[in-house]
Order: structure tokens, then C-alpha cells, then sequence
């Protein structure tokens, strides 16, 4: 599997769907950023969306570049997919895996600060249940801890620094305000020269 962010103010993102399932998708899209959500979907009641109250044809789909769907019957949801495939997106039916292209990840929100936890579709019970072990790790607190690092990040960036200095820097910073246990280095070093220094977390 390979993890990326989505910015869905850049990524046109469409969901499909019917039910409390689809509900919960549209709360996790917007927790996420997509202020600007599609929805297919002939439910009533749907707020803060742009809601088109039907399935989509198959000309519509070009315009997006994924799509979520879920709560509906494989007959009905297939056939869309296959549509979305055909012209280049990437297609999620939820809990479905030939029609998966990725896989939605267990979420842990402070602030800016997101932590993904998937199993590749394997166990999504195991996946909640890290999640709710990372949300009493992760504090709330750690949503302001992030932005003290931007602050400093954008600072030290006042001049050319290579990526591995920043990471150094952050580092220092994370050492000294004890928020985690220190890096011991040398546990990922080779015939006990110094580890490399990883590129800067935050890319």
C-alpha cells in the first residue's frame, strides 16, 4: 500500500451512495477539508453538500477524479465504478475489494496533525481499534504542539537549510519540550557509524 494526503480543494471528489454509511462518509470527507462535497444520492436531507438527487450518468463522472460510494446494492454500484474506472478515476466501493482502487484508513484528527492507519482492507476492526488507542496517545494538546513547529519550521526557513538540518532542528525542539521519548540514532545505525538523518517528516 502506498499512504498519500488528498487535498480535496485541488481533487474534485464525488460520493455515491444511500444510508447511514454514506451519512458517515460525507462527516469524514468534510472533516477532512472537502468543503465543496458531490453527493449522488437520493436520500433527503442532506446539508452542506452539493446534492444531485439521483445516480450519476456516466458522461458526469469525468469531472471528478475519485469517488467514494457506498450503501448501495452491488448491481447498482458496479456498474458505476466500472464507468469511473473507464475514464481514470479512482473508485472506493466501501467494504468491497475488487472495487477498491484504496482503501479508506482509520483517522486520528489534532488539528492539522493526521495520523492513518490501514490494513489494506485486511481488518478494519484492528484498524479502529489502533485508532482508539492513538486518540488516548495523542492528546488534544498536540494540535497546538504542531503549530509551535510550523512557527519555528517557517523561521528557520528564513535562510537555506538543507531538509536534513530542519529535521534536526525539529528534533531539538521535540527533545527538549519532552514530548516524545528521544531518538536513540544508533539502534538504526551500521557497524556503529551514526544513522543517516531521515528528510524532514513534515513531506
Amino acid at each position: 500500500m502506498i499512504p498519500i494526503a488528498i487535498d480535496p480543494r485541488l481533487v474534485p471528489i464525488a460520493l455515491i451512495g444511500a444510508g447511514e454509511s454514506m451519512r458517515r462518509r460525507i462527516d469524514w470527507l468534510r472533516q477532512g477539508g472537502a468543503a465543496h462535497l458531490t453527493v449522488f444520492a437520493e436520500d433527503p436531507g442532506l446539508e452542506g453538500v452539493v446534492q444531485i438527487a439521483r445516480m450519476p450518468e456516466a458522461e458526469e463522472l469525468a469531472q471528478f477524479r475519485i469517488i467514494w460510494i457506498t450503501g448501495l446494492d452491488p448491481t447498482i454500484a458496479e456498474p458505476i465504478a466500472r464507468d469511473a474506472r473507464a475514464v481514470g478515476l479512482l473508485v472506493n466501493i466501501e467494504d468491497h475489494m475488487p472495487y477498491c482502487d484504496f482503501h479508506t484508513p482509520a483517522l486520528v484528527r489534532r488539528g492539522d496533525l493526521l495520523v492513518a492507519i490501514s490494513t489494506g482492507g485486511k481488518s478494519p476492526g484492528l484498524a479502529m481499534r489502533l485508532r482508539s488507542w492513538l486518540e488516548r496517545q495523542l492528546t488534544d494538546e498536540w494540535a497546538a504542539r504542531l503549530e509551535t513547529i510550523a512557527r519555528k519550521r517557517a523561521a528557520w526557513r528564513r535562510r537555506p537549510r538543507r531538509l536534513e538540518e530542519l529535521a534536526t532542528l525539529t528534533d531539538a525542539v521535540i527533545d527538549h519540550k519532552g514530548w516524545l521519548e528521544p531518538i536513540d540514532r544508533s539502534q538504526h545505525s551500521h557497524h556503529g557509524e551514526p544513522a543517516p538523518l531521515l528528510a524532514n517528516p513534515a513531506h
